[in-house]
């Protein structure tokens, strides 16, 4: 392996706190704005990612042993370092992601957030403990570290997610792995390098860029006990049934279908601002996006098309360096084109397209993957924008009659990660909340997301595996419980064997 820092023009992979090259395979990292690479990503070998668990598995023992206040100051100085770097990081984001600054800006902000939290570990460690459970017996049970553990990310948030993980992963003893996404890999490296610049010691936190190689190397290796993942439905379930084939603890949280009900008597001027950045956000490439809203009755679906083609006509879309944009291109271009295959589909089946962004084209940027936002009326459940994950700038408008009606078609879709509701009524709301079959639901609120001290996870085929994401449930993944009861005889008395069933009396 080249051990050369100076290299810029390929991204590579941190291993035992070296930048390291294998030379091997590689492809072009792309700025969405222009269409144009300037750098490439090496696709690491299976040698590769087995040198980079090798390297997490030696650095193990010493990093578990090391007291949860000194893993914890590490956080804490990370937090300083990526605060003092954001401008930094946020470029490097919207450079190979297309978002704007200030959405990069947030997305990292909640990044940080999760980091400072992982700062309070010592609190979150705590056992439990019980004395005189029987006599002279005391019990107490502690959170220990799993080993090594591997985290898979996705494009759409190349600094948050990754810092959803390892922060919280390596403050309770563990040694990670990152397989950052190969679309937009910089910022994930970089933060990774400011960790160690943060006292995180080599071997602790190791990065590898790559494909299907290096995931597949990940899930069947034996040397590493837990898997975290975010991305598409299809390969979270591939994650989970692979990973839990080969004895490993697996989250996968995978896609979406966020529906947004509005009700006769919401605030209108309020849901249509909400929808506008739930729906055109980053482009549309969230898993918490509201691409559907179901209307409750006409004239609430009227009143949101005339508020919502109304704010669709003032938006700004451009590259993302400019400030004064309000949405940047898709990723990639074929990622463009699925996207804009998924409009044209809305079309042939019925759906009515009332502002069509396909043919936006962006002065001195024609070669990048702009599409413009896209509103439909009357979108149907069965019809293909209705049913799939775009992870696009569409939004499709249902109409229904009632709650219930609306409430059954969110419980019928395969999906269950976000859903929300708009209203004044606080009954209404209530119901909702309770009954709806979704694991992240606002109220008045597009995109629910829970602050990094709750956990972050849906219900149905957006989530396989039984903790969520970040927070508490964090603490959970990354641990294993272990119990143990003691006892001291006091000198001198010697009992005879006992054959029954130990209990506390």
């Amino acid at each position: 392996m080249n051990h050369d820092k100076n290299v810029t023009a390929t991204v590579g992979h941190l291993i035992d706190g070296q930048i390291v090259y294998d030379n091997g395979r590689s492809q072009p990292v792309f700025n969405p704005a222009t269409g144009q690479s300037s750098t490439s990503v090496e696709l690491a070998s299976k040698a590769t990612v087995e040198a980079a668990i090798a390297s997490a598995e030696k650095a193990f023992p010493a990093w578990r042993n090391t007291p949860p206040l000194k893993r914890a100051r590490v956080m804490s100085k990370l937090k300083v370092l990526l605060e003092e770097h954001a401008d930094q990081i946020a470029a490097m984001i919207t450079a190979e992601h297309g978002k704007v600054l200030a959405d990069a800006h947030g997305e990292l902000q909640r990044g940080i957030e999760n980091v400072e939290y992982a700062s309070y570990v010592t609190e979150l460690l705590k056992g439990e403990i019980s004395r005189n459970v029987g006599p002279s017996i005391d019990s107490w049970s502690e959170f220990q570290a799993l080993g090594v553990v591997t985290g898979i990310t996705p494009f759409n948030f190349p600094a948050m997610v990754p810092l959803w993980m390892w922060p919280m992963a390596v403050a309770c003893g563990n040694c990670f792995i990152l397989k950052p996404s190969e679309r937009d890999p910089t910022s994930a490296l970089f933060v990774a390098q400011l960790a160690l610049e943060a006292g995180l010691p080599p071997g602790v936190l190791n990065v590898v860029n790559g494909d299907k190689e290096a995931v597949d190397t990940l899930l069947t290796d034996p040397r590493v006990k837990a898997v975290s993942f975010v991305g598409s439905t299809p390969i979270a379930e591939y994650i989970y049934a692979e990973g839990c084939k080969h004895g490993k603890r697996v989250q996968a949280l995978g896609g979406a279908k966020n529906h947004a009900v509005v009700m006769p008597d919401a605030d209108i001027g309020n849901a249509v601002n909400a929808m506008m950045g739930a729906a055109f956000g980053s482009c549309g490439e969230r898993c918490m996006a509201v691409p559907l809203i179901v209307a409750v009755g006409d004239d609430t679906a009227d009143a949101m098309i005339a508020g919502l083609k109304a704010e669709i006509a003032k938006m700004k879309v451009g590259p993302g360096t400019d400030n004064a944009n309000d949405m940047g291109p898709l990723v990639t271009k074929p990622h463009f084109e699925k996207v804009k295959a998924f409009v044209d589909s809305g079309v042939a089946e019925g759906a009515e397209l009332l502002v069509d962004g396909r043919g936006l084209k962006v002065a001195g940027h024609e070669e990048g993957y702009f599409l413009g936002p896209c509103l439909f009326d009357k979108v149907k459940p069965g019809m293909q924008i209705y049913q799939e994950e775009i992870f696009g700038p569409v939004l499709g408008i249902v109409r229904v009659k009632t709650l219930q009606e609306a409430m059954k078609l969110i419980d019928d879709h395969e999906y269950g990660n976000g859903t929300c509701i708009f209203t004044r009524d606080g009954e209404a709301a209530r119901y909702f909340s309770d009954h709806i079959q979704v694991g992240m639901v606002g109220v008045n609120v597009p995109l629910p997301v829970p602050v990094a001290y709750h956990s972050f996870g849906g219900w149905k085929r957006s989530l396989f595996g039984d903790l969520h994401a970040y927070g508490p449930d964090a603490v959970r993944f990354y641990t294993k419980r272990k119990t143990i009861t003691q006892r001291w005889p006091s000198a001198g008395v010697r009992e005879g064997a006992v054959f029954s069933f130990p209990s506390s009396r």
